[in-house]
């Protein structure tokens, strides 16, 4: 019998709708590789299993089947998105553990379309950090499991680079689908302002977070986002030459980049430019300013979240996060320091097309409890390894993170890309050209039983 495990959510969505595995079948494979590596990797909060079993017999005998874009794909979903029927933690032990009445709307989306939800995944407590590990667990990179997957999406990343899951949900509102896709190996694409339904947390994080896939390929990228925004994002039979600024410098003040993350960009820029594309190094004009004012959009969004909850059931790194913010949380929600950042950057993307960059500054930080760690601490080490995808949520644009190249220890490498307001149907096309030039491997060894 052939293995759905570690198949795409295209591959296996079209053998559904054939009607050659059924969604029980592709479920149950899925389940079993969850109870066997999951407790090595810590992708998940809870596994519904007997819930998810009996919700692919539902997918299986529906008279649309053949019609269903996801049909019988078993699904991550992060644990700050609404699930029915299942309690809604947000990696915090502050949070009730009582059941939610109704899906979010891009669950919903996700099931109508035939996805399966097996799981809800790791995060760190309320969403905050680059790395994922708290009262409910520790995700872990499957490249390397003495890593931290990344965060805040690091569970739903660590599903789909184990082969746990071939599609996973999670959100952005500081890099948190690109900091964990660039770790795992991954690709994934924050969509711009207003494209997929966000009502994340308390606001939104002032509107600078978005749901989005993670995926393995970018064709399943292309499936999955479809389905969230409602709206198609075909691949276009002709390639459009486009106009690529590369850009090496840290947006944040005083860090480096590692060599391998340079390394990846300049190769990306060469496969890029041998294709056509018109390609030059230009760095955006990035304010000194932009450090301060993502610190204090980074902590209002976490005061605003943790209004509520009890202060003595949150994690000291939370509070402090939480209470630094406070006094920024009125002049945050003007936005008028996100709407300067954008007549900023603005003139720069009227010239170039699409901003290369890397990633991730540096490989991510030791797998452990960071959670129990001093919040300084904690705000040194994110910042140290990802000042990259901050000013994209800030201004609203969509970006994705793209595996390109390997680190020195065998795990991925990864670059982004950075668009224009309702460009994401560019930057796939972009990421497909990178993909197909210089292919990646789409999983982690222990997806293959290494």
């Amino acid at each position: 019998m052939s293995s759905w495990a570690g198949r795409s959510a295209a591959e296996i969505a079209a053998a559904v709708r054939e009607k050659r595995v059924t969604p029980r079948e592709v479920v149950a494979e899925h389940l079993a590789r969850i109870e066997r590596l999951d407790g090595r990797v810590g992708a998940f909060r809870m596994v519904r299993a007997e819930a998810a079993l009996a919700e692919a017999d539902e997918v299986g005998a529906r008279g649309d089947l053949g019609e269903l874009p996801l049909a019988g794909v078993p699904l991550a979903v992060k644990d700050n998105v609404a699930v029915r029927g299942e309690a809604l933690r947000i990696g915090s032990a502050a949070t009730p553990d009582t059941p939610v009445g109704e899906d979010h709307v891009t669950v919903a989306r996700l099931r109508a379309a035939g996805a399966v939800v097996v799981g809800l995944t790791n995060v760190p407590e309320l969403c905050v950090f680059g790395t994922t590990e708290g009262v409910h667990g520790t995700a872990r990179n499957p490249w390397d499991l003495s890593r931290t997957a990344g965060g805040s999406s690091g569970g739903s990343a660590a599903a789909v680079a184990a082969g746990l899951v071939p599609l996973a949900l999670g959100n952005d509102g500081m890099g948190s689908l690109r900091i964990p896709a660039a770790n795992c190996g991954l690709v994934t694409l924050k969509p711009g302002h207003g494209v997929v339904p966000a009502g994340i947390g308390n606001g939104d994080w002032f509107g600078m977070a978005e749901n989005g896939p993670l995926a393995t390929t970018v064709e399943d990228l292309r499936l999955m986002l479809s389905v969230l925004a409602d709206t198609g994002f075909v691949r276009r039979e002709e390639r459009e030459r486009r106009k690529i600024a590369v850009g090496l410098r840290s947006p944040l003040a005083g860090v480096s980049v590692s060599r391998p993350y340079a390394t990846a960009v300049r190769q990306a820029a060469g496969v890029l430019a041998g294709a056509g594309h018109r390609v030059r190094r230009a760095e955006p004009p990035y304010p000194l300013s932009l450090g301060v004012t993502s610190l204090r959009h980074w902590t209002a969004g976490t005061a605003v979240d943790a209004e509520g909850l009890d202060p003595a059931l949150l994690a000291r790194r939370t509070r402090v996060h939480a209470a630094v913010g406070r006094r920024f949380v009125r002049t945050v929600r003007d936005g008028d320091g996100r709407e300067r950042l954008r007549e900023r950057l603005t003139p720069f993307f009227t010239e170039y097309d699409v901003l290369l960059t890397p990633a991730l500054a540096r490989r991510s930080p030791k797998a452990g409890p960071w959670h129990e760690r001093g919040w300084l601490r904690n705000i040194l080490a994110n910042t140290a390894y990802s000042p990259f995808t901050p000013p994209w949520n800030l201004t609203g644009w969509p970006a994705m993170a793209v595996p390109f190249g390997t680190l020195p220890s065998g795990a991925p490498c990864a670059v982004q890309l950075v668009g224009r307001p309702g460009t994401e149907a560019g930057l796939l096309d972009l990421a497909e050209e990178l993909a197909e030039l210089r292919p990646w491997r789409r999983s982690a060894p222990m997806a293959d039983g290494v």
